[in-house]
């Protein structure tokens, strides 16, 4: 497999619940938040914020429920509300060399590991001026962690998501796009470094 694991979001921090609830976060408040962020107006920077905050507020997919978490706080509170439990494991792809390039991977001797349940919150790191994760709460998936090796000797512990029903994904998603599949079709993909998947411990 050719692989490219990368970060898709900067390293922003998240700030702490109390701040992070006193700062806007809402498309109609955009000039609001930009100058509470001294964010210059027809940026790039702008742009990002502009295009996350539309992200957030788009409807869920069908039987997902979705959520932006501003703050570590509210991250684990749709987390665990969301799987009906607190005793839960996070994971994220872990790459042991820093900017290893796109490269041949092979699936080392310790294979792949199932990760228990069939639900799972996907958290994935949206690019803003601090922490931001678009999370949602997945049916139908399987979760995986497959140990990989890159032809520069690259060690890759990947976080694998399928999805086992697409049916109500939209048509021009697109995962159908590069696969050249329709909906319905069970689709499995790596997650980046930066975006986080929890599930039951049990």
């Amino acid at each position: 497999m050719n692989l490219h694991f990368t970060r898709t979001a900067s390293n922003s921090a998240f700030l702490p619940r109390s701040v992070a609830n006193s700062i806007p976060f809402s498309s109609a408040k955009m000039s609001d938040i930009l100058s509470l962020l001294s964010v210059e107006p027809h940026s790039e920077k702008a742009a990002a914020i502009e295009k996350t905050l539309h992200r957030c507020e788009e409807p869920a997919v069908a039987g997902e429920t979705s959520f932006c978490a501003t703050s570590l706080e509210s991250m684990v509170d749709f987390t665990t509300a969301s799987l009906g439990s607190r005793d839960l494991v996070a994971l994220s792809t872990e790459v042991s060399k820093a900017g290893s390039p796109k490269q041949t991977y092979v699936i080392a001797p310790s294979g792949v590991q199932k990760l228990a349940g069939g639900k799972a919150v996907a958290c994935h790191a949206q690019s803003y001026a601090y922490a931001v994760f678009y999370c949602h709460a997945t049916r139908a998936t399987k979760s995986y962690v497959v140990s990989l090796a890159g032809k520069d000797g690259t060690l890759v512990e990947a976080v694998v998501v399928c999805h086992t029903d697409t049916s109500s994904w939209n048509p021009k998603h697109i995962a159908f796009q590069l696969l050249k599949v329709s909906p319905g079709t069970p689709v499995c993909h790596f997650l980046p470094q930066d975006h986080v998947v929890w599930t039951r411990r049990t």
